[in-house]
């Protein structure tokens, strides 16, 4: 039994969520009650399953989990701080482990050993190109001095270059694959990841080499910004490119400044402007936040307006994080984000940059414009309802009611009442409509309103705007297709085991409900084809009957496609879900990690050795969906 296990083992659910102020009362063999995340006290739509020893909320917060996710998001705490506490309840001693061994200390550094050679090697290549030395200097507008500060360098076009230089000084080409600055094929062929781009090596908080970020030089080439594969020093969401330079600066000015790109950094540096760090291109996640928290709660995103205007703000409230992980387009997630401020107790606001320019054409053509952008920063509430105004005819209502059902729920996520009251007042200006009329524009995804299991039928769901969210469509239309052809699961999890992958399983889904139906599923696949129907009709609990009669309708809607493109269609789908469950882990792993090494502890051994096992699971996921792709 896994120290989680035990601590989950010998503490009562029920008697958790009473203790944190929660009554509850029997609805059959499970509890509901109202829920202690958001202000309702009309409807219990918080449910408790003690034999699983799981947690729902089937209104606003459509969140669930076990105790650790109840304390996490109740008393604001972090996995590893929840950990400890229930640890010390259930009288479960956690464990230390030793420091990393000499070995793994002495291959981390050869890592960064390699990573700096590359940094001499990319440099001096830099200086022997004058179109790029050009480039830097006069489109950029660098001066050597920022350059050499920052050890720019440029990686000359061709494939072998890196591994003949480098293999010639005695390294060994897996030192160098390890490393990150060489790629290899599945049909063994071995090339340098790196051709033809300005190199910026990237270093952690401390300043130690991790990897590179490498930008394109013809405009034609793909993608615009190319980082260091994940290695056991380079974890992209686990850094912030300028961070070892501008933690000081953070400090002083009390505030942090993140913008989308490393040249964009490099500039404002050089301008004076040394609070600015850049994320590795994609969505920021906890970790990053978590690193600037050390140093300050006040935090700036300074977005252009192709990141931070209409079309983006949707995307960013509607599309899955995985969806938006794309190398060098940074995400706005402003549900995510909200969340990260409550969580973390800090301050973000947004800064949009105008007319289309970049942040070292801003300082270039006046420097006291940047502080002016940075003064003039919004909340994120208020920069999502000014974005969704842009251009839109206020006087519709169609167009009123659209913008509502987006800014409401965020809005409604804020822990603060008078912050809530604040914004709804805002939005009601803005729309011109009367506050009381929001409320009562509140309609609700189909999806979402489920009757929570145990619960009394005469139990109504409260109806609010909510926003979708993503991984629960992808579970719903994979749980549909498979009700829908039962005899797909068997050969879903033969092909998952081809690529090396486990079956299908519970844990797979999030959702409480979903997991539910999809254990009997499992168990009715294993009957005979013809009882499949009647197995799940008579063991599966009343109170799921709408949800699968929902799911049924859902399958009518489909395209009909061949089982062969559909077993494809759903083999894809369950990977994402797979890798975004996966990095939810190594971020977290690698944070608990590290928290140990800043406080002088012990380097843990098993948090190290289950990261590397995410990440050959993340491995393994890209190379299955690759091969999907390819046929």
């Amino acid at each position: 039994m896994s120290t989680l296990d035990e601590i989950k083992s010998k503490i009562d659910i029920v008697d958790l969520v009473s203790e944190a102020g929660v009554k509850l009362r029997h609805a059959g063999k499970n509890y509901t009650g109202f829920c202690p995340f958001h202000d309702n006290k009309n409807t219990p739509a918080f449910v408790v399953w003690p034999e699983s020893g799981t947690w729902r909320c089937f209104g606003q917060c459509n969140e669930g989990g076990d105790i650790f996710k109840f304390v996490m998001k109740r008393e604001g705490l972090d996995f590893k701080e929840a950990m400890k506490k229930l640890a010390l309840r259930a009288g479960v001693e956690i464990k230390e482990y030793t420091r990393e061994s000499p070995e793994q200390k002495e291959a981390y550094e050869n890592l960064r050993k390699i990573l700096e050679d590359a940094i001499i090697y990319y440099r001096s290549n830099l200086f022997n190109n004058k179109d790029i030395l050009t480039y830097l200097r006069e489109k950029r507008g660098l001066n050597d001095s920022t350059i050499d500060t920052f050890g720019l360098g440029y990686a000359p076009a061709g494939y072998d270059n890196f591994r003949n230089y480098f293999i010639s000084k005695g390294y060994s080409e897996q030192d160098l694959i390890d490393s990150g600055m060489l790629s290899a094929r599945e049909d063994g062929k071995i090339f340098d990841r790196f051709r033809h781009r300005i190199m910026i090596p990237i270093r952690d908080e401390f300043g130690k080499m991790a990897g590179f970020g490498a930008r394109i030089v013809d405009p034609n080439d793909i993608p615009k910004f190319l980082n260091s594969p994940e290695t056991p020093i380079f974890s992209k969401g686990r850094l912030l490119y300028g961070l070892d330079r501008a933690r000081k600066p953070i400090r002083v000015a009390d505030q942090a400044v993140i913008v989308e790109g490393y040249l964009d950094v490099i500039a404002l540096h050089q301008a004076g402007y040394e609070n600015v760090v850049s994320p590795m291109g994609t969505a920021l996640t906890e970790d990053q936040l978590r690193l600037l928290k050390k140093s300050t709660r006040r935090i700036v995103l300074a977005l252009d307006p192709d990141v931070a205007g209409q079309k983006a703000v949707l995307r960013g409230l509607d599309a899955a994080r995985s969806a938006m992980d794309k190398e060098g387009e940074l995400a706005f997630d402003a549900r995510g984000l909200l969340k990260n401020e409550s969580r973390l107790q800090a301050d973000l606001r947004v800064a949009s940059i105008p007319d289309d320019l970049d942040p070292d054409e801003i300082v270039a053509r006046n420097k006291e414009e940047w502080k002016t952008l940075i003064e003039n920063a919004k909340p994120i509430v208020t920069h999502v309802m000014e974005a969704l105004a842009v251009g839109q005819n206020l006087n519709d209502a169609k167009v009123k009611n659209q913008i509502a059902a987006q800014v409401l729920p965020l809005i409604d996520d804020l822990p603060s009442a008078l912050e809530r009251d604040t914004y709804r007042q805002a939005l009601a200006r803005m729309l011109k409509v009367n506050e009381s009329a929001l409320a009562s524009t509140t309609t609700q995804p189909q999806a979402m309103r489920r009757k929570p299991r145990g619960a009394e039928s005469n139990i109504k769901i409260e109806s609010v705007v909510a926003a979708v969210n993503p991984r629960l469509k992808i579970e719903s239309y994979c749980l549909a297709n498979l009700l829908k052809k039962p005899e797909l699961l068997y050969r879903l999890d033969r092909k998952l085991e081809e690529y090396g992958l486990s079956p299908l399983a519970v844990e797979d889904f999030e959702y409480t409900d979903h997991q539910l139906l999809f254990d009997v599923l499992r168990l009715a696949v294993q009957q005979d084809e013809k009882e499949h129907q009647n197995y799940l009709l008579t063991h599966l609990p009343e109170t799921l009957n709408t949800l699968l009669n929902d799911l049924l309708a859902q399958t009518e809607k489909f395209d009909k496609t061949y089982d062969d493109k559909l077993l494809e269609d759903l083999l894809t789908r369950l990977l994402d879900l797979r890798r975004t469950h996966a990095n939810a882990n190594v971020n977290q792993l690698r944070f608990m990690l590290e928290d140990d090494e800043m406080q002088g502890g012990t380097n843990i051994k098993l948090y190290q050795e289950q990261t590397m096992q995410f990440t050959k699971l993340l491995r393994s996921l890209d190379l299955a969906k690759k091969k999907i792709l390819r046929k």
